[in-house]
């Protein structure tokens, strides 16, 4: 008899490891029994309901899996594929996903608290209502996921992109976002209280009735935005670019401007704005703040500012205009 390659054998073995969760599923057991690791395909397997709680999963594939109120708090889920599986009510608390794939798959009102989530694919997942509190999602892609009434208290999502989502009433105070991307993203009544968001990009959110009081937003980019009805009270906006933004009726209330670039700004409507503020912010001639109130324009400065970096802001003085030159010599008589 011819001796199976090491080759065949490691994928017989992972695959004999993840029928045993599809055995017991379809067993009816709703504990699984506890291997040291699970891999291999599970695709549209029906998991609902089934216990892997301290489960490890390696490079396993449930895609299109059902697993509805699934157990899986303290797993290792490391480089496995979720894609499109169902995982409403799941248990993922302080699991580690790390290098995991949730694309297009739906998490709605999952319970996810002080997980491991950096380098998590989450794009186009519906995550409305999903507990992320004090997880950590450094690098992990949230793009057009819906996070709808999410709860993202404390997390740490250095560098971590949700451009196009829809974070609508969300909570993500006290988060550590630095060098994160929310480039249109939907924030209506998102808050962002007491938010670490250095260098964050927000450039054409959709953000009205947004709360980023005592947030820190130095070198943030808020170009293009709608902030009306925006909250930045006791905001730190140090050279952040707040170019083009609509700021009617937002409230800046004890909020630092220093060297913040306000050119196309419209803040004619904005609230608690004082005259010291705008003088240390950097205007030009379309810029409309309120009433009995004047912009500091900054022809003589270029305005240096890198988005997605911990901000290095300065004013640079432009070279001196060039001398006049001398009159023409008079012609021949």
């Amino acid at each position: 008899m011819r001796s199976r390659s090491p080759r065949f054998q490691a994928a017989l073995a992972a695959a004999t490891a993840i029928l045993a969760i599809a055995g017991g599923a379809a067993a009816g057991d709703k504990e699984v029994r506890r291997q040291d690791s699970f891999g291999g395909s599970c695709t549209k397997c029906e998991l609902s309901g089934r216990n892997l709680r301290g489960a490890r999963i390696i490079s396993a594939n449930f895609s299109g899996a059902t697993m509805v109120g699934v157990i899986l708090r303290e797993a290792k889920l490391h480089a496995s594929v979720f894609a499109r599986a169902d995982l409403t009510k799941a248990d993922l608390t302080e699991t580690v996903m790390t290098g995991a794939n949730f694309s297009g798959a739906n998490l709605t009102s999952a319970r996810a608290r002080a997980a491991e989530a950096n380098g998590v694919l989450f794009g186009s997942a519906n995550m409305t209502r999903i507990d992320l509190a004090d997880a950590e999602a450094s690098g992990a892609v949230f793009a057009r996921a819906i996070l709808v009434g999410a709860n993202l208290r404390a997390m740490t999502i250095r560098g971590a992109s949700f451009s196009q989502a829809d974070l609508s009433q969300a909570v993500l105070n006290d988060m550590e976002g630095t060098g994160a991307s929310f480039e249109r993203a939907v924030l209506r009544g998102a808050s962002f209280r007491a938010a670490e968001l250095q260098g964050a990009s927000l450039s054409r959110v959709e953000a009205r009735g947004a709360v980023f009081s005592d947030a820190t937003l130095t070198g943030a980019n808020l170009s293009g935005g709608q902030f009306q009805h925006a909250a930045f009270r006791s905001a730190d906006l140090t050279g952040a670019n707040l170019t083009g933004a609509n700021f009617d009726g937002a409230d800046f209330r004890d909020a630092d401007l220093t060297h913040a670039l306000i050119s196309r700004a419209d803040l004619s409507g904005a609230r608690g704005l004082r005259q010291d503020q705008l003088d240390d912010a950097c205007a030009d001639s379309h810029t409309r703040v309120p009433p009995g109130l004047t912009a500091r324009t900054c022809s003589g400065a270029r305005f240096i500012y890198r988005s997605h970096a911990k901000p290095t802001i300065r004013f640079v003085p432009m070279a001196p205009p060039a001398p006049p030159a001398p009159p023409a010599p008079p012609g021949p008589r």
